[in-house]
């Protein structure tokens, strides 16, 4: 898997920097590309890490310098151990860590599943903006019965159409999933196990981070997290409204990052009303 993740990325038609950040939790790999204030740190989500999440880094770094983290305990380039226990609260203390590392300005988090309920963790002061995109932490996720049996003839007989049938259900309807998320949950289904969804997070944390500038979207037909189920929670947990995006499932494909570029801008310059 991590020469997988390398590959790609040595592919990548677009100029990388790759660092690598010594925190607690183990050695961190981290990419960056582009230029521009301010800094944007992406987190993705749940067995994704940044050589699957390489077209969210061209387009963000097509107008903000920005970094992806591969997360520990994730599959990607990044130390493997992951704890048992309090996971959001450790990924929260090793994202500080690795803001205080490598970054000398103010930075907007840009949050993707898991990835968002990480970036809701973290407590640094670094953190100007949040953009949340499918974020997990607001609420249970939702597995549906056909999501389930899915899931599990893609865990139990790992091949690239079980992986195509079960992705599908993460796009919106009429939509294949792109080809490398195919060969990459082949791949990661073969050799590792995910993580499980993460609980959402408490209501006194989520509070607080509304002090901050925060932007939340979601895809319509979502499965994880449907936005008539998202929508009243982030509206009692943060007072924020949530931006629908139309045919878009929970995984969010090239056709669908103009939308997140959007939420980012709105992120960093909150429209007035």
């Amino acid at each position: 898997m991590r020469r997988w993740c390398s590959e790609v990325l040595a592919r990548a038609d677009f100029p990388l920097t790759k660092a690598i950040v010594d925190t607690s939790a183990g050695l961190v790999h981290l990419t960056s590309a582009g230029s521009g204030r301010p800094q944007v740190v992406m987190v993705p989500g749940t067995g994704s890490n940044a050589a699957v999440a390489l077209p969210w880094l061209r387009v963000l770094s097509a107008r903000w310098a920005t970094i992806v983290v591969d997360l520990p305990g994730q599959p990607g380039l990044s130390d493997a151990h992951r704890p048992r226990r309090a996971r959001l609260a450790w990924y929260g203390r090793v994202l500080d860590e690795i803001l205080d590392a490598t970054c000398d300005d103010r930075v907007v988090m840009v949050g993707n599943s898991l990835g968002a309920a990480v970036a809701l963790s973290a407590d640094s002061s670094r953190i100007a903006a949040r953009a949340l995109i499918s974020p997990a932490g607001f609420i249970r996720l939702r597995v549906d019965p056909q999501m389930a049996l899915a899931s599990a003839a893609w865990l139990s007989r790992p091949t690239a159409e079980h992986s195509r049938r079960m992705l599908r259900l993460f796009v919106g309807p009429g939509t294949e999933p792109p080809e490398t998320e195919v060969e990459w949950m082949t791949l990661m289904a073969t050799s590792c196990r995910p993580t499980l969804a993460p609980p959402p997070l408490p209501a006194g944390l989520l509070s607080r981070r509304a002090e901050r500038p925060c932007v939340v979207g979601v895809g319509e037909h979502d499965r994880f997290l449907p936005p008539q189920r998202l929508a009243p929670a982030v509206r009692a947990a943060m007072n924020l409204d949530v931006r629908v995006f139309a045919g878009a499932g929970h995984l969010t494909t090239p056709a669908h990052l103009d939308e997140v570029m959007a939420l980012v801008s709105d992120a960093i310059d909150p429209p007035t009303n």
